[in-house]
């Protein structure tokens, strides 16, 4: 295959979308790429939309991947504001919107993830916010400018940065969830109440346990909800994180190989050679952890892509990348590495003071690190990832003695 002669198609404007046309570029393919996404603004990181920007920390301009010009002088088609509806996996062909036919050589999925929705009556209302998209972003940001009391629906990790960032507006806040802690399912009971006790001394009413039957409505706009024991709760507006779904139905309707995200391998090729994925929408398999797993984050999204644009230009890539996310939530900053189920681990050890929030957190099976968690402890991360790579057993005591460098504790 000549890639001078070849087009390379990049279905999603996305960070992922963005990094795989840069990467591409980068190492040297010099054939046609053509970049579509279905949104009005060029592609955009995602973090800031419940960090920095919509904290209005950060000014719009700095969310952007690349400058708009950037595109251009990389000779990369952006097709913005168009959809592509449809893949001919047999005359390689991509369908868009306006109903223009683009043929590829290879085509890469980095088509992302959309909020769950909220499936009860009343939840079409106005006021009734989700956040993925830049425009849901400013419409929260203009939300606590007029609000006096929110609602949020998930304390998941977008609901509680967006109600972090409300209380640091000053918006009274309450959070609803149907767990007993927010964050159970990734950081189980053992360390998920640090986020509760934090949630709750930033004046925030967390309320676990509870089920959302209704969303109240006044004038056609969001005045509040109703739980599943009767309990009313009035507010100006509800913001919905109750996680997300993979964008899979262009995949789907393709008739490529789905299970919670397009299966991939570690080279981000899908079932259909000339097909790959990357990011939010890809379940990839992992050499180290010898399974299939689909990880939502920032990281994912930033350096998978590089991986499947050497693989669609013939080159021999795998992505073994250690899972890792961060978050930011009032006066606590965190870093997480490692890939550690509900009922994946066997023990949790922690180093420093949960009460102080400054420690470290490391969940285990059978005496080796799956996953770690610095909170408030800084040029660690690196650190835990390759006690996570090593697979060596090490002693309990030893992990959680803080006088002892972590970097002795391992041959690697």
């Amino acid at each position: 295959m000549k890639l001078t002669q070849v087009t390379f198609v990049i279905v999603g404007a996305s960070l992922a979308g963005a990094k795989a046309a840069e990467s591409l570029r980068g190492n040297g393919f010099d054939g046609r790429i053509v970049l579509i996404g279905d949104e009005p603004d060029p592609p955009y990181e995602r973090p800031p939309l419940s960090k920095g920007y919509l904290q209005g920390k950060q000014d719009r301009e700095t969310i952007f991947v690349h400058p708009p010009q950037w595109y251009a002088e990389q000779d990369i088609d952006l097709l913005l504001d168009t959809t592509v509806t449809a893949i001919d996996r047999h005359q390689r062909t991509a369908t868009l919107s306006s109903g223009e036919r683009i043929g590829y050589d290879r085509l890469l999925l980095t088509t992302g993830a959309s909020p769950r929705r909220l499936r009860v009556p009343g939840a079409d209302l106005d006021g009734v916010l989700y956040l993925r998209r830049v425009g849901e972003c400013e419409a929260i940001h203009r939300t606590f400018e007029t609000s006096s009391h929110m609602i949020f629906v998930g304390a998941g990790w977008i609901g509680l940065e967006v109600a972090a960032a409300a209380r640091d507006a000053g918006v009274k806040v309450t959070v609803l969830e149907a767990d007993a802690f927010p964050l159970q399912h990734v950081l189980g009971p053992e360390i998920a109440p640090v986020f509760a006790d934090l949630h709750r001394e930033h004046g925030v009413d967390l309320r676990l346990g509870v089920q959302v039957t209704e969303i109240i409505g006044a004038g056609g706009k969001a005045a509040g909800v109703l739980l599943a024991d009767s309990t009313r709760i009035d507010a100006d507006a509800v913001v919905v994180g109750i996680g997300a779904t993979p964008n899979t139905q262009l995949a789907t309707d393709s008739g490529l190989q789905i299970d919670n995200g397009v299966v991939v391998d570690a080279s981000l090729r899908s079932s259909d050679p000339h097909i790959y994925a990357a990011g939010d929408v890809a379940n990839t398999y992992h050499r180290m952890l010898e399974r299939h797993i689909r990880v939502e984050h920032w990281a994912n999204a930033l350096h998978q892509p590089g991986t499947a644009a050497r693989s669609m230009m013939g080159e021999r890539a795998i992505y073994d990348r250690i899972p890792y996310f961060f978050t930011d939530q009032y006066d606590l900053g965190m870093e997480y590495a490692g890939y550690a189920e509900p009922s994946g681990y066997d023990d949790v050890v922690v180093r420093g003071d949960l009460s102080l929030r400054e420690f470290i957190a490391f969940w285990l099976a059978d005496g080796r690190v799956l996953a770690g968690m610095n909170v408030n402890i800084w040029d660690v991360n690196e650190t835990i990832q390759n006690m996570i790579r090593s697979g060596d057993r090490i002693d309990r005591a030893q992990l959680a003695d803080p006088d002892l460098p972590l970097d002795q504790l391992t041959s690697k």
